[in-house]
């Protein structure tokens, strides 16, 4: 009765699976996640021309750039700016990268600049409020589930 079953090292899943569906390349590949460190593309050039103003306060507010050698497995076809020959430069965006707090407090004070300016429109706005024809300032959303009818 065994001498008619097939070895199970010539049925394996490989062969049997599907064949994978061809799917659009990133512009920007993915680098391997660092404990503790967010990662950022950084504009060095835009069209040809170096953008130093937008390097420097980048640097300047705690990005730093990544080194080619510590993430082999980004490829590059080639080396786009000399200044930046040891780093990750992909179509004039360099990768770096910055603890992960400072991120965190970075985004903490973009949204409170931008609640502060919500309600200088909103108090703006209100100061403009006649009783006869009263501004309405919902900024209210609300999500609901269901059926769609």
């Amino acid at each position: 009765m065994a001498e008619n079953r097939i070895d199970r090292e010539h049925d394996t899943r490989e062969k049997t699976a599907r064949k994978r569906a061809w799917q659009r390349p990133q512009v920007l590949p993915a680098p391997t996640p660092e404990p503790g460190y967010e990662f950022h593309w950084v504009r060095v050039a835009t069209q040809g021309a170096v953008d130093a103003t937008n390097v420097s306060s980048k640097l300047r507010e705690g990005w730093e750039p990544v080194k080619a050698v510590d993430h082999p497995e980004i490829t590059m076809v080639t080396i786009e700016q000399e200044k930046f020959k040891d780093n990750v430069v992909i179509g004039g965006l360099m990768l770096c990268k910055a603890p992960k707090e400072m991120v965190n407090e970075r985004n903490t004070y973009f949204s409170e600049q931008s609640k502060a300016q919500i309600a200088s429109v909103d108090n703006n706005l209100m100061r403009e409020n006649d009783p006869r024809m009263p501004l309405f300032n919902d900024r209210q959303s609300k999500v609901t589930f269901g059926n769609g009818t």
